[in-house]
């Protein structure tokens, strides 16, 4: 029994085949290239490592630092806002408080007043 194969099915497999092709080509280029920069950079990378690595560490370095620093900022807004909603709940449990009292002033106060005729 055959086997129907879409249509241009060969051509796909065809330009995949040429476009890998070209892919190796390139990277064999790419890589006996930098093998000779490599060979020929040997000495010069050797002198530019230090200050290279320098100038990398430094950055990391400002961005630990600016980072600590964010971090003392919030931590001091976290605290500030600690105390600032610690102070909110005792006065909104000292104002309970005192509708307490108030509402029990008033329950008593009208306990006391007469019998009104009409009620």
């Amino acid at each position: 029994m055959k086997s129907a194969k879409p249509n241009g099915s060969a051509e796909i497999n065809q330009s995949l085949e040429a476009e890998i092709s070209a892919n190796i080509n390139e990277l064999t280029r790419t890589s006996s290239a930098f093998r000779q920069v490599e060979i020929a950079g040997d000495e010069i990378a050797a002198n530019s490592v230090g200050p290279f690595l320098r100038r990398i560490s430094e950055a990391s370095r400002r961005e630990i630092k600016h980072l600590l620093d964010e971090l003392q900022t919030l931590d001091k807004k976290l605290e500030t806002d600690g105390d600032r909603i610690q102070r909110d709940i005792e006065e909104y449990a000292n104002l309970g408080l005192h509708v307490m009292q108030l509402t029990t002033i008033i329950a008593d106060s009208v306990k006391e007043l007469p019998d009104a005729p009409g009620l």
